[in-house]
């Protein structure tokens, strides 16, 4: 029942470290090690009181290699009550006050590691970016397309620095970022800091195994991710498999092009994508495609390809288009 939801959140959040603990967590998405930095108190009482949080439905735990991170539940009945006690907890709270002092600090050494990676990856990246047109274009035309309709939630598979999630963010809704490397998901939980926005998280997953139901995102993107993947159609057919029926899926990425050097200088696995290989991969899976958009500028052609699943599966709608024959 519900209310016997209700009162073990309430239960589980009343205790003052834990009360603590879910201010924290509504204000950035953080690990046990940052919370014993905040805290000061030892890891098997924060632990404790991590666990009961979780069991109580108040946070989620997203476990990311040898890292767990925490963050306010998304849903179910704990998820409501969760965010009314963080909406109540008074910010001119000395504890708290000191609190989310340390908790800046833990954000400003997220930003350094962040300024770290980009340094370290500048000059290969600078280098890739003169082949084709300015990313601020590619990310113009990808907000009109999401733009064109409301996303409740979408998911960002290769997610790297967050760049969608950013773009997305603002636009409302919830977004998820998914990504293997954990550097560049380091660096994105800074972006996503940066920007406040509490309504996108990363994630560390595999782009083939999603960890998500089906049908359950409005939109999924994949933006300059498929010329890495050593399967592309088993990418777009996971990407489907989590799509709501009538959601969309976009993917951005390379025209065929012959600049075989972006192998070993770049890792690129695919030397672009024509339309028709676009198509084949899109119609495998089940989607319906989209007219497709090109952006040319430089050697390199960056292409966006929208497609949109079903609102009904293919094997139900049959029945109706043969009645109407």
């Amino acid at each position: 029942m519900v209310v016997n939801q209700l009162l073990h959140g309430l239960r589980a959040a009343a205790e003052p470290t834990r009360l603590r603990i879910l201010a924290l967590c509504g204000h950035a998405e953080l690990s046990v090690t940052e919370l014993l930095s905040i805290l000061g108190q030892s890891q098997p009482r924060v632990s404790r009181h991590l666990k009961l949080l979780v069991d109580a439905g108040l946070l989620d735990r997203n476990q990311e290699g040898s890292r767990a991170f925490y963050r306010p539940a998304s849903t179910g009945a704990g998820s409501e009550l969760g965010q009314l006690l963080i909406d109540l907890i008074p910010g001119s709270d000395a504890i708290l006050e000191l609190d989310l002092s340390r908790l800046a600090k833990i954000k400003d050494e997220r930003a350094r590691r962040a300024e770290d990676y980009f340094r370290r990856n500048a000059g290969s990246w600078e280098d890739l970016r003169g082949l084709y047109v300015d990313d601020e274009q590619i990310d113009a035309r990808l907000k009109d397309v999401i733009e064109e309709y409301p996303v409740g939630e979408l998911l960002d598979i290769g997610t790297g620095t967050g760049r969608v999630l950013r773009l997305a963010g603002r636009h409302g809704g919830s977004a998820i970022g998914i990504d293997k490397a954990r550097d560049r998901l380091g660096s994105a939980r800074a972006n996503l800091d940066l920007d406040g926005l509490r309504n996108c998280q990363v994630r560390h997953a595999d782009m083939y195994r999603l960890p998500f139901p089906p049908d359950r995102f409005d939109l999924v993107t994949a933006n300059m991710l498929v010329r890495y993947a050593d399967e592309p159609s088993a990418l777009v057919a996971e990407g489907m498999r989590v799509l709501k029926p009538g959601g969309r899926m976009i993917v951005v990425d390379f025209a065929p092009h012959g600049m075989a050097e972006l192998r070993d200088e770049h890792a690129h696995r695919w030397l672009g994508f024509s339309e028709a290989e676009i198509m084949r991969m899109f119609e495998h899976a089940g989607l319906e495609c989209d007219p497709p958009i090109h952006l040319e500028g430089g050697p390199l052609t960056v292409c966006l390809w929208p497609a949109r699943k079903p609102a009904e599966p293919a094997n139900e709608r049959a029945p109706l288009l043969e009645s109407m024959q």
